[in-house]
């Protein structure tokens, strides 16, 4: 009969069976910590050698009481903010022996009341609160937990840390793009203006396309992005530039530029903001947009929370972090006057 196969790893209850001690011993041993006699303590370091322990994840959560698991917790139940950044957070600290898992809360208190629970039940070693706007907080008050909490595009309080965007700068690379071009008649096309980040970039706009320039208030879709165009022609408007506040509404705009017999990027170029790739790609022409580079908005946050978790001193605020801008197809030079 052919012999069973022995597992290859050693593991923390094995090396607690060996030396004789439980595994709470060895975790004090292992950690130089509690006490015990230093021929003790001596003696299980030298087993584990010998044994060829290697903690794994479950053995190293034994040892120093980590989970090795952050939470991340929002209300963007589409996705379209929380995916990249969690993506950045996984990039973090994956190399670091670090899982995150999510939890969708949508705006229900007492749904994000029994995530936060469960969180603290799974003994996470920090939470990650992200949603779906910067000027709004989750549906629940994360401010005294046992665990560490950074904030990524949401509203966090005052003494926290919060990582955003920069829409002002974002929206400063646009416009400048645009004039770089020659696109001297600029206009603005963004959301409601009861949202921080369109006021941003709005005042960003006027910064450097002059106070006179337009700005077109109205919803982040597709159809407020298209009724704002055919409206501006049908007043007598004739931009050569347009700078929108997301990229629905960029492709609306595209759209409603179609319809009227106007050629982007010939006679108007356009810009959007927030390259979400599924519209900005499939738009036609392909959009030039501003990047909110989320990917690195939640590397920055993961590492924080993480940094948090090892006692460090951080200095608390709103951190904004740079965006770039991405250009494709709706962009080129003005055409040259005759």
């Amino acid at each position: 009969m052919a012999q069973e196969q022995k597992s290859s790893r050693t593991t923390i209850h094995d090396l607690a069976r060996v030396a004789g001690v439980s595994v709470s011993t060895v975790s004090k041993a292992l950690n130089d910590t509690g006490r015990m006699g230093e021929d003790t303590r001596a003696r299980i370091k030298r087993i584990a050698e010998e044994i060829g322990f290697r903690p794994n994840a479950l053995a190293r959560g034994l040892l120093s009481r980590r989970s090795f698991t952050i939470g991340l917790l929002t209300n963007d139940t589409y996705g379209r903010f929380t995916l990249p950044l969690m993506a950045g957070v996984s990039e973090a600290l994956v190399d670091k022996g670090v899982s995150v898992f999510l939890c969708a809360i949508e705006d229900d208190p007492e749904r994000a009341r029994v995530h936060v629970e469960a969180m603290l039940d799974k003994q996470v070693d920090g939470i990650i609160a992200t949603g779906k706007r910067i000027d709004r907080a989750l549906p629940v008050d994360l401010s005294n937990l046992p665990v560490p909490v950074v904030y990524a595009f949401t509203a966090g309080p005052p003494n926290s840390i919060t990582y955003a965007s920069d829409d002002a700068q974002g929206a400063e690379l646009a416009v400048a793009y645009l004039l770089s071009l020659g696109r001297t008649r600029l206009v603005h096309i963004t959301g409601p203006d009861m949202f921080i980040a369109a006021v941003e970039r709005a005042e960003a706009f006027r910064k450097l396309a002059g106070e006179g320039a337009p700005v077109l208030y109205g919803q982040w879709t597709e159809s407020s992005g298209r009724e704002a165009v055919l409206d501006l022609w049908r007043q007598g408007g004739r931009p050569d530039g347009i700078f929108c506040g997301n990229d629905m509404i960029a492709r609306g705009v595209i759209d409603g530029l179609r319809e009227l017999g106007v050629s982007v990027p010939g006679d108007v170029s356009v810009v959007g903001f927030d390259n979400w790739e599924i519209v900005a790609s499939q738009s036609r022409p392909p959009l030039t947009t501003v990047d909110m580079n989320l990917k690195e908005l939640g590397r920055q946050a993961g590492l924080t929370v993480l940094a948090l978790g090892e006692g460090q001193i951080l200095e608390p605020g709103l951190r904004k972090l740079g965006c770039s801008l991405v250009v494709r197809g709706s962009c080129s030079h003005a055409p040259i006057d005759e």
